[in-house]
């Protein structure tokens, strides 16, 4: 392996911070300089990795919300179908006569009814 040497200049809060890192972990203030080289590096590269992460996971959760929204969407259309489903069919049984307005109405109300029940509001 070659070494590459390098020169730096430390601010002395920097090098007062350096010798008592040293002095804490048993070592010369020159290792402790290599070891915060390296640490420095690693997080710097972790860092970009988690970048790229964190772009793929906000693609994926607004992926995920525009599917929700989708399906949010289809079981409301379901519901009210439903509804209109139920009272018509209620409508022709009862042999009522009721105009497609009143239907109308009563098929609001059957989805006005359900959706508050699904959302804990009955």
């Amino acid at each position: 392996m070659t070494l590459a040497r390098h020169n730096i200049r430390l601010s002395a809060a920097l090098e007062r911070t350096l010798r008592k890192l040293a002095s804490e972990h048993g070592v010369t203030p020159y290792a402790m300089l290599q070891r915060s080289v390296k640490a420095g590096i690693a997080a710097q590269s972790a860092a970009e990795a988690s970048v790229d992460e964190s772009r793929e996971l906000i693609a994926e959760v607004a992926s995920i919300s525009t599917r929700l929204n989708d399906i949010e969407r289809m079981v409301d259309r379901t519901l009210f179908t439903a509804c209109a489903a139920y009272c018509y069919a209620r409508s022709a049984a009862m042999g009522s006569g009721k105009t497609d307005d009143i239907i109308l109405g009563e098929i609001n109300r059957a989805y006005d009814r359900q959706k508050s029940a699904a959302e804990g509001r009955s």
